[in-house]
């Protein structure tokens, strides 16, 4: 259970590393574009899955790791072990960026750009998609696992391509929240933890339906 949970702290560590701070090296060289950052986003969650997923599953995100649970994949205790590991990953990462860059983009927090309304339909349906993307790549019997870093990450570049200019394209609360606690910009938080978890949830539900007639 330890390496477990030693695996899913070092995964939302690097997956937060590199999204937050690719805001941050935008915002410093103006190098990467929009796009630039979507390739970020896609390729380090691409990697990681396929780095660790044999590990514990590769979930880096307390929405899929709620979603196994209430799917019966993984148990209660496992569950909130993972969420506390992807927390604290979250949040040394955050501090990683903030060691090496100071304040800067606020550490690469999701900041909306549009009305709240806009921001949370995106958040939820990108997430649902997401979601729906990662339990049907990598749950089913029948799916071709050995792909699912490609769907996932893929899913992930397109979100980001999307609405990550309007958004930021967070889909996971530690994404939004690490940097926002250790930087201090809080604006709209309830968006990126509401949206995201709403689209999750439905997702699961679609999935058990689909799935499994339930």
């Amino acid at each position: 259970m330890r390496r477990l949970v030693a695996t899913e702290f070092l995964g939302t560590y690097f997956l937060i590393f590199a999204c937050s701070g690719a805001v941050v090296v935008d915002n410093l060289t103006h190098s990467l574009t929009p796009v630039g950052m979507a390739g970020v986003s896609g390729l380090v969650v691409m990697t990681l899955i396929y780095a660790l997923r044999h590990l514990s599953g590769a979930h880096f995100n307390p929405l899929v790791s709620l979603a196994f649970w209430l799917l019966g994949i993984l148990p209660a205790r496992l569950t909130l072990s993972y969420i506390v590991a992807q927390l604290l990953g979250g949040l040394a990462a955050s501090a990683t960026v903030w060691l090496l860059f100071g304040q800067v983009a606020h550490l690469g927090a999701t900041i909306p750009i549009g009305p709240w309304h806009q921001t949370f339909c995106l958040e939820f349906l990108f997430t649902f998609w997401l979601l729906l993307v990662i339990l049907g790549s990598s749950v089913h019997g029948q799916a071709t696992k050995s792909f699912a870093g490609l769907a996932v990450g893929g899913m992930v570049a397109l979100a980001s391509l999307i609405c990550g200019p309007l958004t930021g394209a967070s889909l996971n609360p530690v994404r939004t929240l690490a940097p926002a606690l250790l930087s201090g910009q809080g604006d709209a938080l309830w968006i990126y933890m509401a949206a995201p978890s709403c689209g999750a949830l439905a997702a699961t539900l679609l999935y058990r339906y689909l799935y499994h007639g339930e």
